[in-house]
């Protein structure tokens, strides 16, 4: 997969104009409000035609997919058209989604302006929307032409967006490279290349996840479980609160399944309550978000399957768990802040 970074991410875009006839900008609200200016300058000398979305996770549906679609037809958008997905993890998801269907699949490239989407959502060719409330359960894989990062874009963010961006870095520092645990609020940045080239290179190994890509589902089962449920109300959680939360689940269920040494646990947790304190689970119900692991894609035979840990950079995939302890692990989030 074509990643770039910094000025050669910028020189790489100037070379993708000569490639296509028609360019389209696909964003959402929020972050075309900050980036207009911007994204007038992208392509200076080529008509850009804009599909600005509703900012959010809820915006990931089929109904704007297929606003989408509206509008590459009515400007005749042909095989030799170019989306340019310029946002979060929702823009590369819808985005990527909608080009690769349209006329059986139209190039596009992914310019993520998130923490979580520079280091997970926007590499490694996954597009999806939610469906009913259920996270990601209709897509298809298919890679981008590009991702196009620039840290710069990360100076408009709230810290809750960073914290967001940076349990999927952790996740990384879990299964592959134990390096990555000095992560914090003040040196995220300098972790964003490594955490990329970490997911690229599992990526191009086992593109359509039927080996080792499952490994960078740790954190997730419960996670997306989670996201789902609170999708439902009013105080939502972001993909990487939940899978932040993910995570520290599996870290439980790795020391009862895996023997993952009860240091982990304590590490995780300090670090754990020092960047997400301010998150509350008080109203949540461990039956309903168990009911949401019926529904995750990476079950077999109806049940749940779980990448966990024996130790840092020792994943174990398809690992089964007993349901009492998969609603313990639930449990204890319920009770941890």
């Amino acid at each position: 997969m074509n990643i770039f970074f910094g000025e050669e991410a910028s020189a790489q875009l100037s070379i993708l104009t000569n490639s296509y006839d028609k360019f389209f900008l696909l964003t959402d609200e929020n972050v075309y409000e900050i980036y207009s200016s911007m994204i007038a300058s992208l392509l200076p000398e080529k008509e850009i035609n804009k599909i600005i979305l509703p900012s959010g996770e809820q915006s990931k549906n089929i109904e704007n997919v297929v606003l989408i679609w509206d509008k590459l037809i009515e400007s005749k958008a042909g095989r030799d058209s170019l989306l340019i997905n310029f946002g979060g993890g929702t823009i590369s998801d819808i985005g990527g989604f909608a080009a690769s269907c349209y006329k059986r699949g139209i190039d596009f490239v992914n310019i993520p302006t998130t923490l979580l989407a520079m280091v997970d959502a926007s590499i490694g060719g996954k597009n999806a929307i939610n469906f009913k409330n259920y996270k990601n359960q209709i897509g298809l894989f298919s890679e981008p032409k590009s991702i196009i990062i620039n840290p710069e874009f990360l100076k408009t963010l709230n810290k809750r967006d960073i914290y967001s961006g940076m349990a999927e870095i952790m996740k990384y520092a879990f299964i592959a490279d134990e390096s990555l645990m000095d992560l914090d609020i003040d040196n995220y940045l300098d972790f964003i290349k490594e955490a990329a080239t970490i997911k690229d290179e599992i990526v191009n190994m086992d593109m359509k996840e039927t080996g080792l890509r499952k490994i960078l589902n740790f954190g997730h089962t419960i996670g997306h479980a989670l996201e789902s449920y609170y999708m439902e109300r009013d105080n939502c959680l972001t993909h990487g609160e939940a899978v932040a939360l993910g995570i520290y689940a599996s870290l439980y269920l790795s020391k009862k399944y895996c023997g993952l040494d009860d240091n982990w646990i304590m590490f995780y947790d300090f670090w754990f309550r020092g960047v997400y304190d301010y998150i509350t689970l008080s109203d949540l119900d461990v039956e309903k978000v168990f009911s949401y692991l019926s529904y995750d894609k990476k079950n077999k035979g109806g049940k749940p399957k779980f990448v966990l840990i024996s130790a840092p950079e020792k994943p174990q995939i398809d690992v089964e768990v007993r349901d009492e302890d998969i609603k313990d692990a639930i449990l204890l989030l319920r009770g941890l802040l």
